[in-house]
């Protein structure tokens, strides 16, 4: 374990991340950890208007914001939501990646009761079902700026 010392004493650094051996040091200072509230996700986007256009018809959410180059929708009774930003070095994801190809930096997971009609849904709004399917009860989908994104039985 290893050891902070400040003029006060000495304090042992505990838990994980940030380059520190088992956690950043202002969590054992005495400190309280700071109340962190997740409200959506933003995604990069070649245009961030057509793609949340594209998640607009998907999800059935509204939008939030719109301007040129930034979008946030969310469900109509709240809670998280979806941002996108134009991003002019976009450079489209390969699934499921090889070596040397961009990979995805993340994907949505999309719970649905009939998986057939979803992917129908999804395709009719724009998706393509991936090539590579490696579940039985999940569909993976690229949407139009080819994020994978996950329908799954729920």
């Amino acid at each position: 374990m290893t050891q902070l010392r400040t003029r006060s004493r000495n304090v042992k650094l505990v838990g994980a991340g940030l380059g520190f051996p088992r956690g950043p040091p202002w969590y054992t200072c005495g400190m309280p950890q700071p109340r962190l509230t997740v409200t959506g996700t933003n995604i990069d986007a070649p245009d961030a208007n057509a793609l949340a256009d594209f998640y607009r018809r998907l999800l059935g959410w509204t939008t939030r914001t719109e301007e040129p180059g930034w979008v946030v929708i969310r469900p109509a009774d709240g809670g998280q939501s979806l941002s996108f930003q134009t991003e002019p070095r976009y450079v489209r994801p390969v699934w499921p990646a090889g070596p040397g190809d961009q990979q995805m930096m993340m994907h949505l997971e999309i719970k649905v009761e009939d998986l057939p009609a979803a992917v129908a849904h999804a395709v009719a709004q724009g998706a393509t079902p991936a090539d590579f399917q490696p579940q039985d009860d999940v569909r993976v989908c690229l949407d139009p700026a080819g994020h994978p994104f996950c329908l799954f039985l729920g």
